[in-house]
Order: structure tokens, then sequence, then C-alpha cells
């Protein structure tokens, strides 16, 4: 039984809605939180990697917010967290 819906949009750097955003079902909120966590990550990661400059924890930290930023969770009928909050 799927409980919960992730909807993880790609930070597009401009006004325009991804249209294919990942999506992911969970059982358990534990899989869905641990899945979270990796691809947050992994874009956060990424993000670094590509960036000209170093960065600070400080900036990483606005980084991880800013990818937050781009996940939306549902269980059920209910929006838990909805993006951009």
């Amino acid at each position: 039984m799927v409980n919960y819906k992730v909807t993880y949009y790609h930070d597009t750097c401009s006004a325009w809605v991804d249209k294919n955003p990942t999506i992911k079902y969970f059982e358990f909120e534990f899989e869905m939180s641990d899945w979270i966590d990796e691809e947050m990550e992994r874009r956060v990661n990424e993000t670094i990697e590509n960036s000209f400059d170093s960065v600070s924890d400080e900036e990483r930290q606005e980084i991880e917010q800013r990818e937050w930023c781009h996940v939306k969770i549902e269980q059920g009928n209910h929006t838990i967290k909805d993006t951009f909050i």
C-alpha cells in the first residue's frame, strides 16, 4: 500500500515550472525520509561540484534550504509539505 507520494522538482533557474519532476511513492515514512535525504544530498553535492567558486558552510546551508523548497510530500489526499515552503 502506498502511503506517501514525494514530488521533487528540479531547479530550472527560471520562472518555468519543471514539467518532468521526480515522483516517488513510499509505503513507510522512514523510506520516504531516507530517499529525500539521499536525493537532496546528491543534488546539493552536484551544485557544489559545478560551482566555479568554493562553497562555505553557510552557502551550503542556503543550497540545502533552496533544495527543500522543491519537495512536495503528500499522504493520501493530504499535502503534508508543499513546494516553496
